[in-house]
């Protein structure tokens, strides 16, 4: 039976954003599931703050691609459920909740249900049902694949600033390598069959960052080599070519 993942060796920072992407089937989202302690029974070792993974970790919090809200309960009942561990009394968790929707933007949407929100607004109570409590890391397993391209630039930007804002730790997974570009510290670029790390790259660019600033490109197109994504070179000619058969028919 081949492993999973093989020869991982990654540390960390304190306060850092890491993102990991590669192709399906490298192992990204298995290694979030393991630093969340949600994987018992791998090799080798792991730890946070120095203590060893061995299960669910209170200091950590996990995103998922889909809410994961319950329907039946309001938008304020979901988002307290993040602090279910903590000692609040009533008006404190309330209070609490409302600070952390604030956060997100939706001061006003307490009292409603899931049913009622956009895909965009029920990632943003479930990013502030994260937010409660005292968690020190955040994983984030593709948060924003499944919304429009403008609602997840918006929610990267709001991620961004949570992540200034907080000092958590983050790690990211995404097979979004703008997204990656964007938000990262450093990138690492994993490899498939065994899961396995090809490189990691260090992030240059300064904060807040263009999206269309040319170093921004340039990053962009280094990550697209080392995931050989890169399109192939046009034969010389070939494209004027099929320009003229075009005009001409």
């Amino acid at each position: 039976m081949q492993d999973v993942l093989s020869g991982l060796d990654l540390q960390v920072r304190p306060g850092e954003f890491v993102t990991l992407i590669g192709p399906s089937g490298c192992g990204k989202s298995t290694l979030l599931r393991l630093i969340a302690g949600l994987e018992p029974g791998y090799g080798g070792i792991m730890e946070i703050d120095g203590q060893t993974v061995d299960g669910p970790q209170a200091a950590c919090g996990m995103l998922f691609q889909e809410h994961r809200l319950f329907p039946w309960l309001t938008v304020e009942q979901n988002v307290a459920l993040g602090a279910v561990n903590e000692a609040l009394d009533a008006a404190t968790l309330t209070a609490l909740v409302r600070r952390q929707l604030a956060r997100v933007n939706l001061p006003d949407v307490a009292g409603t249900f899931p049913a009622q929100l956009s895909g965009g607004m029920a990632q943003r109570v479930a990013i502030a049902r994260l937010l409660m409590g005292s968690r020190s890391l955040l994983l984030l397993d593709e948060p924003f694949s499944a919304l429009d391209a403008f609602t997840r630039l918006k929610l990267q930007n709001e991620m961004q600033t949570l992540w200034q804002t907080t000092g958590a730790t983050m790690i990211l997974v995404t097979h979004d390598i703008e997204e990656a570009a964007y938000l990262s510290d450093r990138i690492v670029v994993m490899a498939a069959h065994p899961g396995r790390i090809q490189r990691i790259v260090d992030n240059p660019l300064p904060r807040p960052r263009n999206r269309v600033d040319p170093a921004f490109a340039r990053l962009k197109a280094t990550l697209f080599d080392l995931l050989d994504l890169s399109p192939d070179p046009v034969p010389s000619g070939a494209s004027g070519a099929a320009v003229k058969k075009l005009v001409e028919a």
